[in-house]
């Protein structure tokens, strides 16, 4: 007697499956340095900071009383009020009849804590956009720190990047720890550019960077103007017809770029905090014969100074 996969079908799996499980592809993401991590928030939801005015000098003369003058200040606030989460169940029959269920398990904890990350990322970049005044140039010391790209179809210009320079160096921001936050299209842009000013860093690092293109690790190799730039894909978007400055409204659907001086925590313009990590507890249903697991984290943040917060608002599709 002859077998053949005529006669022998009950021994044949139709369908054969990998050890190898799919996951999602993310990007890097940005650098915890880019915000001030407050370490003096460990109860409550609001965090009260003092600030201290300018002080400005007048001319004396002999015999005469100088003006009284009170001391400047304000507080600022930052509140715990995003609060996240993630829920997951495995039951019996699932560890009992399945294959790499732990795998399964374990990747989708991997999979919440990147969420939760991302999410973090997406609201603090949220949180220095808001915290500008809308429809308004943010003028600080007469330079604006909140304008519409000027290059063709609200690209944006090695003009832009100069004038943004200006604006900071005008608020007395640090020379040292100035970047930029920048979306993929604006890399894009940049990629496309024949020349390039004598503006930018022409260092072998550099040149070697212009041969495999801007963005790596979402971190532009080089420094532009002053700006080390990097790419997300979290930034803000800007609806079309959208007041930027009180002046020029967007054409087209926008994205806001983020300039910040990130010297020190009191350059910093953004202010974060957590009140619970990540944190997972897992219990046992043992009615219904499962595995629950329930995963939370609450933070926070704050803009703590506009002057060292700029924002360029692009095109959201156009390279040029």
């Amino acid at each position: 007697m002859s077998n053949t996969t005529v006669n022998t079908g009950a021994f044949i799996n139709d369908e054969q499956y990998s050890n190898f499980i799919l996951t999602n592809l993310h990007d890097v993401m940005l650098p915890e340095a880019f915000y001030r991590n407050v370490s003096d928030f460990g109860s409550g939801t609001t965090l009260n900071i003092k600030t201290v005015g300018t002080r400005a000098i007048q001319d004396a003369a002999e015999d005469s009383d100088l003006a009284y003058s009170p001391i400047d200040s304000s507080t600022i606030t930052m509140t715990i009020s995003e609060y996240v989460g993630d829920a997951m169940y495995v039951t019996d029959e699932l560890k009992e009849d399945g294959s790499q269920v732990e795998q399964l398990i374990a990747m989708s904890a991997v999979e919440t804590t990147r969420a939760i990350a991302e999410d973090y990322e997406t609201k603090f970049l949220a949180a220095a956009y808001e915290g500008q005044t809308s429809a308004d140039p943010n003028n600080v010391n007469g330079f604006a720190h909140r304008v519409i790209a000027s290059g063709t179809n609200e690209t944006l210009s090695e003009a832009d990047l100069i004038e943004m320079g200006l604006a900071f160096d005008k608020a007395n921001a640090p020379m040292a720890g100035r970047i930029a936050i920048v979306d993929p299209v604006v890399a894009a842009t940049f990629n496309k550019k024949v020349q390039l000013s004598a503006g930018l860093d022409r260092t072998p690092m550099y040149a070697a960077a212009w041969e495999s293109g801007f963005a790596n690790e979402h971190k532009f190799i080089g420094n532009v103007f002053g700006w080390d730039i990097y790419t997300s894909n979290r930034l803000p978007r800007v609806a079309a017809s959208t007041d930027i400055d009180g002046t020029n409204s967007t054409t087209n659907a926008g994205v806001a770029n983020l300039f910040m001086c990130i010297a020190d925590d009191n350059c910093k313009p953004v202010m974060a905090a957590w009140r619970r990590m990540p944190r997972s507890e897992t219990e046992r249903n043992k009615d219904k014969r499962r595995d629950e697991t329930v995963t939370t984290a609450r933070y926070g943040f704050g803009v703590q100074r506009k002057d060292t917060l700029g924002v360029i608002v692009t095109s959201a599709s156009h390279t040029a």
